[in-house]
């Protein structure tokens, strides 16, 4: 490695946005280094712990055959990819979001998705598309759905390991064990970083220094002094280390705080799991089949519509509504009708399920729930259903009930057919919406809207794309377009 002052770009986090970040700003001809607080066993942020999902524009099977040219001639006849065209990505990102994404943001996103997933390919990261958990096989044929069809090769860790070697190739270094704390600010512009490693502070000169640490959701105090009361009791998904540095670092000297400060990607997730993420078991602790089935509180009152959109794109924001639940605690509960359609993930031995072969037992064996009143509601909910629609998991079917408090929508089967379950979950928080305000170079700007000199960021940590909801796989692509744009930005700052 070479001298601590010897960079032109400095890039704090070791995931996804900032090894993109690190490789474009080689790419401009500077010498960068990454500094990552984790271990290498923990390293990467969240996005080791991601599934992988990555969203991108496509005009159709011709451009995911040029991203996966592996691709057999069996799986292209057996499979429908469709298309998933940027108007229709730009609308979603304004749909779940209820039109608050920022519009230059989310164009910028839209625009650059293809070619930067390409890009990756380019630096040795690999995609399949995502058969199992975006695409049901009807009639022999899988059929993908919600505008979601690729994920990374071996899921958070195959993707964190493809891009550390690309850094490695690319002769980028890379520091663990090393906490960036504060940035270097001659009170005109950013010169580098003051890090913490074991037995030792140091600074960090440099140009320019990419900001990529993630959001803050494993602190404690700050998700439950911006998110509100309750959130100190959600279970992180991911990694202990997203704790915000990188956001407070940039407020420190002047940044603008921007976006949904308020809001989080939260998720159904399993009751029992750990405070934070664990990579023996990954993202299969998240719970995400609640379409299929209906979900219900300890009450024993049902809470939200489970088929009100496919589900990625309401599972990001469900993890808020059961977070407000008694006792934080929920239950997803199915019959023998879809137990086929159930992800992987609900067949793990890390799981807090009850099984019997009538509701009335089921009902009873599922912990701290008010059993005469989930009876009631199944009941009423099965007789409610429109039966006159037929079921399909691949579109929204408009198969509903009808008459219910909170009907649902689509995808309303009725449970009635032995053997019964139910699964307990919770809140999964993922990552936090609120962060930094950018430019469009990735430079971030002061609390007058002027950027500062030698400052960029990308990732989790940057405002205004996300409000309340997100459409699924958006997080690591947000993440490659904006870590790209910022390490270019700033390799070309340091190499002038």
């Amino acid at each position: 490695m070479r001298s601590l002052s010897d960079y032109d770009v400095v890039v704090v986090g070791a995931g996804n946005a900032a090894c993109c970040a690190a490789l474009a700003a080689s790419e401009q001809g500077a010498r960068v280094l990454v500094l990552e607080r984790a271990p290498e066993e923990q390293s990467g942020g969240n996005s080791r712990f991601t599934a992988g999902a990555i969203r991108f524009a496509y005009d159709g099977v011709d451009d995911l055959v040029a991203l996966m040219p592996d691709l057999t001639q069996s799986e292209l006849d057996r499979t429908e990819f469709g298309s998933y065209t940027e108007e229709q990505f730009y609308e979603d990102m304004g749909r779940v979001t209820d039109y608050r994404t920022n519009p230059e943001l989310a164009n910028f996103l839209v625009s650059q998705s293809k070619d930067t997933v390409m890009w990756m390919r380019h630096h040795g990261v690999r995609f399949a598309p995502i058969w199992g958990r975006q695409a049901f096989q009807v009639d022999g044929k899988f059929t993908f759905w919600g505008g979601l069809t690729v994920e990374t090769w071996g899921g958070g860790e195959g993707l964190v390991d493809a891009l550390h070697d690309a850094l490695e190739r690319n002769s980028v270094d890379l520091s663990y064990n090393t906490a960036a704390r504060h940035l270097l600010f001659d009170g005109t512009r950013v010169t580098g970083v003051h890090a913490r490693r074991p037995g030792e502070t140091v600074d960090i000169s440099a140009d320019s220094v990419v900001l990529a640490a993630g959001g803050f959701q494993a602190n404690t105090e700050w998700r439950t002094r911006y998110l509100g009361p309750g959130w100190d009791l959600a279970k992180v998904r991911g990694t202990r280390f997203n704790t915000g540095d990188g956001i407070r670092m940039a407020l420190d000297i002047g940044a603008m705080p921007y976006g949904n400060w308020s809001g989080a990607h939260a998720v159904a997730w399993e009751y029992n799991a750990p405070e934070f993420g664990d990579l023996a078991v990954g993202d299969a602790f998240q719970k995400h089949s609640y379409p299929f089935g209906i979900v219900i509180n300890n009450n024993g009152a049902r809470f939200i519509d489970e088929g009100a959109d496919f589900r990625n794109y309401t599972y990001a924001k469900y993890g808020r509504e059961i977070l407000a639940q008694p006792e934080h605690s929920a239950w997803q509960v199915f019959d023998a009708k879809v137990d086929h359609l159930l992800r992987d993930e609900y067949r793990i031995k890390q799981v807090t399920k009850v099984q019997a072969d009538t509701l009335e037992e089921l009902c009873s064996r599922m912990d701290g729930v008010n059993t005469a009143s989930a009876i009631e509601t199944i009941t009423q909910y099965n007789a409610a259903v429109d039966t006159g629609i037929n079921f399909d998991p691949n579109i929204k079917d408009g198969r509903r009930t009808r008459g219910l408090h909170i009907d649902k929508t689509n995808w309303a089967n009725t449970i009635d057919q032995p053997p019964f379950q139910a699964y307990n979950v919770t809140c999964g928080l993922t990552f936090t919406f609120g962060g930094l305000r950018i430019n469009e170079e990735g430079r971030v700007l002061d609390t007058a809207l002027e950027p500062l000199p030698g400052l960029f960021a990308a990732g989790e940590l940057v405002g205004g794309l996300f409000y309340g909801n997100y459409p699924g796989g958006t997080g690591l692509m947000a993440g490659a377009v904006f870590g790209r744009l910022a390490g270019t930005t700033a390799g070309q700052c340091g190499t002038n």
